[in-house]
């Protein structure tokens, strides 16, 4: 290559590239949803390859391509799959109807959970303890977790549940 590298032909073309950084960035700090934040993860790591790109810099390019943009948002996607599921047991001898599920999932959707029932297993194995709370006989729900209790009643999905007769309980561990 010959000749000095100059910005100056670029600007037109850097400026609005420059300026969706600190867009994503504040698009992405302000979301409350996590699978949204993880999109915008995934393009704000893609915006800043392309200026490292565009400014010359190749091997920061790939290196954020590969670390910043793809291998933080796989593991961040795999953070968020196994963590934002609800598990819950229920009782061998009475699993809950499809209506009582429907509801449950209506509920849980604006924290972005996901309803996971699990297997029922005898008390004396302790397998109990891998599920966040119990689904009782009815519309009964018990928690372990005194903080998503409190989240819960706060949502509206927790007025319907309790028109339906429902109940919202925190489980005392022993």
């Amino acid at each position: 290559m010959s000749g000095t590298f100059s910005l100056a032909g670029e600007l037109d073309l850097l400026l609005p590239i420059t300026a969706l950084l600190p867009l994503t960035a504040v698009l992405l700090v302000s979301q409350s949803n996590p699978y949204q934040t993880l999109v915008l993860r995934g393009i704000l790591g893609s915006v800043s390859t392309l200026l490292y790109a565009l400014l010359g810099a190749p091997d920061v390019a790939i290196t954020e391509a590969l670390v910043g943009t793809l291998l933080s948002t796989t593991l961040y996607a795999v953070a968020l799959r196994s963590s934002m599921a609800l598990r819950l047991s229920y009782p061998a001898d009475d699993p809950p109807s499809e209506a009582c599920l429907e509801r449950l999932r209506e509920w849980l959707q604006p924290l972005s959970l996901r309803l996971r029932l699990l297997p029922p297993v005898p008390e004396q194995t302790g397998e109990a303890a891998a599920s966040h709370g119990c689904l009782g006989p009815g519309l009964r729900l018990e928690l372990a977790n005194p903080r998503l209790v409190a989240r819960l009643r706060a949502l509206e999905g927790f007025r319907r549940w309790r028109q339906g007769g429902g109940e919202l309980l925190l489980r005392e561990l022993p």
